[in-house]
C-alpha cells in the first residue's frame, strides 16, 4: 500500500453547491479557541511542511473550493466503510448451528430409546434395543464428520478475514491521517485569514463608512463561517474514522476467538463426543442385564406406596370435609382486609388528586405570568 498522502483542492467530485446559510451572531474565534487542538505528533517534519504549504494554497473566497475541500478524503472514508461492511455481512454459520442441533438431538435419543414403561415393558426384546442404539451411533458419527468438514471451512474463512482486517485497519489509519492533514491545513488558513484579511476589511469599512466596504467585510466573514462549517463536517468524518479502528479490532478479535473455538471443537470436543458415544454403547449392554429384575422390584414397591398413600389421602380428605364449616373464617378475614384496604386507597388517591390540582393551578399561573412577561419584552 502506498502511504504517501497528497492533498488536493480538486472539487470536481463535489455535489451541487447549497445556498449559504444566513449569518448569525456567533463569535467564531471564541469557539475555535475552545475547540481541542488536533494532535500533530503523528506527522513527520516533511508532512508538517506539506500541511503548511498546502494551507497557503487555500482560497477561502473560492466557493467551489470550499464546497469540495476534503471531499476526496471523505469519499475514501465512505467507500472504506462500504468495503468493511461488505466483507463481513455475508458470513453465515447457520448451517453449522443446525447440524450441531441435530447432532445433539441424536445424542439425546441414544439415551431416550422408546420404551414401554408398563409392567410388561421389561419383556421387550433386548437385542432389538442394542441394534437401534448402534444405528443411532452410526448416524451420529456421520453427523460429526460432516460438522468437522464444515467447521474447517469456516475456520479458513475466519483466518482469511483476520488477515484482511489488518489491511483494513492500516487503510483506515491512512485515510484518518489524510483527513487530519486537510483539517489542520484548513484551520491554519482560516485562523490566518481571520487575523489578517478579515481584520483589514473590517477596519477599512469602519474608516470609510462605505456600504460596499461593509458588505465586503460581511461577505468575507460569511465565507470564513462557511469554510469553518466545512472543516466541522470533515471533523465529523474524522470521528467516524476514529470509531472505525476499534470496531475493526473488535470484529477481528471476534473472528480470532471463533477460529480458536472451532479449533478447540475439532481437536477436543469432537473426539470427546465420539468416545462418549462408544461408552454409551457399553453402558447400554450393562443396563439391559439388570433392567428386568429392577423393574419387578420397583413396580412392587410402587404399587404398595401408591395404595397406602391413596388410602391415607382419602381418609384425611373425607374427615376434613366433614369438619369444614359453610364459610371459612379465613375467607371472611381476607374479605374484610381487602375492603379496608380499598377504602384506604380510595381516600389516598382522592387526597393526592387534590394536591396535584392545587400544584397544577400554581404552575399554570406561573406559566401564564412568564408568557406575559416575554410578550411584553418582545413588544418593547
Amino acid at each position: 500500500m502506498n502511504n504517501e498522502i497528497k492533498l488536493t483542492l480538486d472539487s470536481g467530485a463535489a455535489a451541487a453547491e447549497a445556498p449559504a446559510a444566513p449569518s448569525i451572531p456567533n463569535p467564531a474565534e471564541q469557539a475555535q479557541a475552545q475547540a481541542p487542538a488536533l494532535d500533530e505528533s503523528m506527522f513527520s517534519e516533511s508532512e508538517r511542511r506539506a500541511i503548511e504549504d498546502f494551507s497557503k494554497q487555500i482560497d477561502i473566497r473560492n466557493s467551489g473550493m470550499i464546497l469540495g475541500y476534503g471531499s476526496a478524503a471523505q469519499k475514501k472514508i465512505s467507500d472504506f466503510s462500504d468495503t468493511a461492511l461488505g466483507s463481513v455481512r455475508n458470513k453465515d454459520f447457520g448451517e453449522t448451528g443446525t447440524m450441531i442441533t441435530n447432532l445433539i438431538s441424536n445424542l439425546h435419543s441414544m439415551n431416550d430409546d422408546a420404551e414401554d414403561n408398563g409392567f410388561l415393558g421389561m419383556f421387550k426384546n433386548t437385542k432389538r434395543k442394542i441394534e437401534n442404539l448402534k444405528t443411532k451411533y452410526d448416524k451420529c458419527e456421520d453427523s460429526v464428520n460432516d460438522i468437522v468438514a464444515i467447521l474447517e471451512q469456516h475456520q479458513i474463512t475466519l483466518l482469511k478475514d483476520v488477515a484482511m482486517f489488518d489491511d483494513l485497519y492500516a487503510m483506515n489509519l491512512t485515510y484518518f491521517k489524510e483527513l487530519t492533514m486537510y483539517i489542520l491545513a484548513g484551520k491554519k488558513r482560516l485562523a490566518e485569514e481571520r487575523a489578517t484579511t478579515l481584520v483589514e476589511l473590517k477596519n477599512k469599512a469602519t474608516q470609510t463608512g462605505l456600504p460596499e466596504d461593509a458588505q465586503a467585510a460581511n461577505d468575507f466573514e460569511e465565507q470564513c463561517i462557511r469554510f469553518e462549517r466545512k472543516l466541522h463536517d470533515l471533523e465529523l468524518t474524522r470521528m467516524v474514522s476514529i470509531q472505525m479502528s476499534p470496531q475493526i479490532r473488535l470484529v477481528q478479535n471476534n473472528d480470532t476467538m471463533m477460529a480458536e473455538k472451532i479449533q478447540t471443537v475439532i481437536m477436543n470436543t469432537i473426539p470427546l463426543w465420539k468416545s462418549q458415544m462408544v461408552i454409551a454403547l457399553g453402558i447400554e449392554h450393562s443396563r439391559q442385564a439388570m433392567e428386568a429384575g429392577r423393574m419387578v422390584t420397583d413396580m412392587t414397591n410402587e404399587l404398595l406406596k401408591k395404595n397406602a398413600e391413596a388410602l391415607r389421602q382419602a381418609t384425611v380428605d373425607i374427615t376434613k370435609e366433614a369438619e369444614r364449616g359453610i364459610v371459612d373464617i379465613e375467607t371472611l378475614t381476607h374479605t374484610n382486609e381487602q375492603l379496608i384496604q380499598t377504602l384506604d386507597e380510595v381516600q389516598q388517591i382522592q387526597k393526592e388528586g387534590r394536591e396535584k390540582r392545587v400544584a397544577a393551578e400554581a404552575e399554570l399561573g406561573r406559566i401564564e405570568s412568564e408568557l406575559k412577561t416575554k410578550l411584553i419584552r418582545m413588544g418593547s
